[in-house]
């Protein structure tokens, strides 16, 4: 139980992180900052591999490549008029 609320955590630091360096962190809010985080460390993952520090079972810094990776492709597609 304990290590779920860890994986939240990262994910939500993770997520402002790349919020931060696209420039969308307050635009996108708390909770997308979370599934950004997440979803981002499971892309990061999959093309970066699991280098650098882990973290609730998450290699930090492909996880923040990937989370800046899904937040400007969404924000791509949801800012487009």
């Amino acid at each position: 139980m304990l290590h779920w609320l860890w994986v939240l955590i990262v994910g939500a630091i993770v997520g402002a992180i790349a919020g931060a360096i696209t420039g969308r962190g307050k635009a996108i809010g708390c909770i997308t900052n979370i599934v950004a985080g997440l979803i981002g460390a499971g892309v990061g993952q999959a093309l970066f591999g699991h280098w650098g520090w882990h973290v609730a079972g998450m290699a930090v810094f492909p996880a923040i490549i990937g989370a800046v990776i899904v937040v400007a492709v969404v924000s791509f597609f949801v800012d487009r008029n």
